[in-house]
């Protein structure tokens, strides 16, 4: 079975950093993974996502320019660095695999994590 986690969460001031990572299981690391959130009362929005080895990526508007999807190989990870946040970047951040595409749509995705609370203070 496949399974997916997140961690690296936490609150941080506007302005500040934060360094979300994905680990999969149980599946061959030749795989999409796409990084979605979602806040109180809001659906679930694309965020970012990456291809395998890493060498496209796909970004949803409010993110681009803040922040980075890449592959960390020495550790097996993908990771979402997130700079400059704002407070409207809050939301549980869910990281999602799928064997099949690139892709900034939820349902193409098949396997997805617990989520992690990034909360953004003002």
């Amino acid at each position: 079975q496949v399974q997916v986690g997140e961690s690296g969460g936490g609150l941080v001031q506007a302005g500040g950093s934060l360094e979300l990572s994905c680990t999969v299981s149980g599946g061959t690391f030749s795989n999409y993974v796409g990084w979605f959130r979602q806040a109180p009362g809001k659906e679930r929005e694309f965020v970012a996502a990456v291809s395998w080895p890493g060498t496209r990526t796909t970004y949803a508007a409010p993110v681009k320019g803040r922040f980075t999807i890449s592959r960390d190989n020495v550790r097996a990870m993908v990771l979402l660095n997130m700079n400059n946040v704002k407070p409207e970047d809050t939301a549980v951040y869910y990281c999602a695999v799928n064997y099949r595409t690139l892709s900034r749509d939820e349902r193409d995705y098949d396997y997805w994590g617990q989520g992690t609370q990034v909360t953004v203070s003002s």
